[in-house]
């Protein structure tokens, strides 16, 4: 039975999720760093918000780790990099609370165009100052979106409806999508000169860090105002400390802050400043949905390998993950057995999918194909680290699809290229959804793939095969399939032989020795 961890506080319906799946679960909140290493290798899964730092030591600790779920958006506080080495998913849930966010970002925006908390203070300690706080109207000002996506649209929305114009900031926000929207789309010089409120709902990256500082807001039109709700290092802090005291931002409403808990700040204190404690997604709704989502996500994963929402592989449904399993035990073995084959430096990889393997989701399968391939030349390779493996060791990868198989239902052809040698193979699945090779660098076999084999190149000669099997048979091993296939009569040809025992390196230097032989090399899947 898999087990999790909650290390942050979870709405009590995802203990009972996890429990309902056949998921072993611990609560246990408010660990601090050492406490968490300390058991952290006992869980197959740990279920966080924005509380618990899952650091590379934390990491490296874990050793039965699969996956992290963060109840929320951002995994500013998980090591990803660190996570994606040592073959943990990564998940979040996107959209449990995007129309909480939105809806505060919304919110502070109307409280910064009415000096709402200032004009509260004052009333409550017993003055009437009507006359000093003169805010402005929201209708037909200009709303520049830095970041366009799930909390970005939604926000988007919403201004629309109160009758604002939207312009919006976004690499990834297509001209279709803006148009679905009703926003139109600018480049940020554009946004930033054009804006009479400017709102944040980009991810902090290393392209999105201090996106709003001195150079930005002198570009802003005079008395900007300016909405953070996404994260605290998108804007510097005393830059914008700086042109609120100049007049060039008229005020800020701020969420998140570059150092939180944020008990102090340089930008406390300024009235023009209205400062929340990142309450975001605090709302029951927001809270519940997240939990949920993520023990949901969790126990998908560690139950029938579905992936949704990771950050760091690819997503495979829960309705594909059946119908993927078989292939990708295919996938795997075609790998490994170019991987353990392959005699040069391994510089790319074309993997060609057909028939109905085309329709499948294949970026999975081709991450595993990579797994397969590099683990007997790496170690620590898995299914989500191998694709990140490979860039480093600027290996090309290349995906082609083809909706016609050649002479099978489904094929999946592996091409590999070394410095000097390029290895084909291809594999299918048969009736009983076992993988079956079917090809050897052109050379047509049937074999399934056992614990132990023996492949072998030799010249298409008589006697080679009765020697090959006296020598197997002289060293105690058993054969217990052959599979043989030649391009042509005379040329060379192929054997695959699966045997009960492995062969030993004595076994193939007396194999080698037998005239005829080319290569032989022992195989372990």
């Amino acid at each position: 039975m898999p087990k999790v961890l909650i290390s942050d506080n979870l709405s009590p319906r995802a203990v009972e999720i996890f429990g309902e799946r056949g998921v072993e679960v611990d609560v246990k909140t408010g660990l601090k760093p050492d406490q968490l290493k300390a058991i952290i290798g006992d869980y197959d899964g740990l279920a966080i918000r924005s509380a618990t730092k899952v650091t590379k030591d934390v990491l490296a600790a874990a050793g039965r780790l699969k996956v992290i779920g963060r109840a929320g958006i951002g995994v500013d506080n998980v090591d990803i990099p660190a996570a994606t080495a040592q073959g943990v998913v990564v998940m979040n849930t996107p959209f449990g609370n995007s129309i909480t966010t939105a809806e505060h970002a919304v919110a502070l925006m109307l409280a910064l165009a009415r000096e709402l908390p200032a004009a509260n203070a004052s009333t409550q300690a017993g003055k009437w100052e009507k006359n000093r706080f003169m805010g402005v109207e929201i209708t037909a000002k200009t709303l520049g979106i830095i970041g366009c996506g799930n909390i970005g649209a939604i926000v988007a929305e919403r201004a629309l409806g109160l009758k604002m114009r939207v312009i919006a900031f976004d690499p990834y926000l297509s001209v279709d999508r803006a148009v679905q929207l009703g926003v139109e789309k600018v480049e940020l010089d554009q946004l930033l000169c054009r804006a009479d409120f400017i709102t944040l709902h980009t991810p902090l990256t290393d392209g999105t860090r201090n996106i709003l500082n001195a150079a930005s807001l002198a570009k802003c039109r005079k008395g900007v105002r300016i909405v953070n709700c996404a994260r605290g290092g998108l804007i510097v802090e005393e830059d914008l400390k700086a042109a609120i005291l100049s007049g060039q931002v008229a005020g800020a409403a701020l969420d998140v802050f570059a150092e939180e808990p944020a008990k102090s700040n340089i930008l406390f204190g300024l009235d023009q400043v209205i400062c929340t404690p990142h309450l975001g997604a605090s709302t029951t709704e927001a809270q519940e949905n997240g939990a949920l989502q993520v023990a949901e996500q969790m126990c998908d994963f560690l139950i029938s390998g579905a992936v949704v929402n990771a950050l760091n592989m690819a997503s495979v449904s829960a309705e594909d993950a059946p119908r993927l399993r078989p292939y990708m035990k295919l996938a795997e073995q075609l790998g490994s057995f170019a991987g353990q084959i392959l005699r040069t430096d391994l510089k790319s990889v074309t993997i060609e999918y057909e028939g109905a393997a085309a329709e499948l989701n294949t970026r999975p399968l081709t991450a595993i194909v990579l797994k397969g391939l590099l683990s007997p030349l790496l170690e620590g390779v898995n299914m989500v680290n191998a694709p990140v493996v490979a860039r480093e060791r600027n290996i090309e990868i290349a995906e082609t699809t083809r909706e016609r198989a050649s002479d099978y239902h489904s094929l999946i052809r592996l091409i590999v290229a070394g410095d000097q040698t390029t290895r084909t193979l291809a594999g299918t699945l048969f009736g009983d959804a076992k993988p079956r090779v079917v090809e050897i660098d052109d050379v047509a076999v049937e074999a399934e793939l056992t614990s132990h084999m023996l492949f072998c190149r030799n010249e298409d000669k008589p006697g080679v095969i009765g020697r090959l099997g006296l020598a197997l048979g002289d060293a105690g091993i058993n054969i217990a399939t052959f599979h043989l296939g030649r391009a042509a009569p005379g040329t060379t040809a192929l054997a695959l032989i699966a045997v009960d025992q492995p062969v030993s390196d004595g076994v193939l230097k007396q194999i080698h020795a037998i005239p005829g032989v080319v290569r032989a090399k022992a195989l372990a899947f």
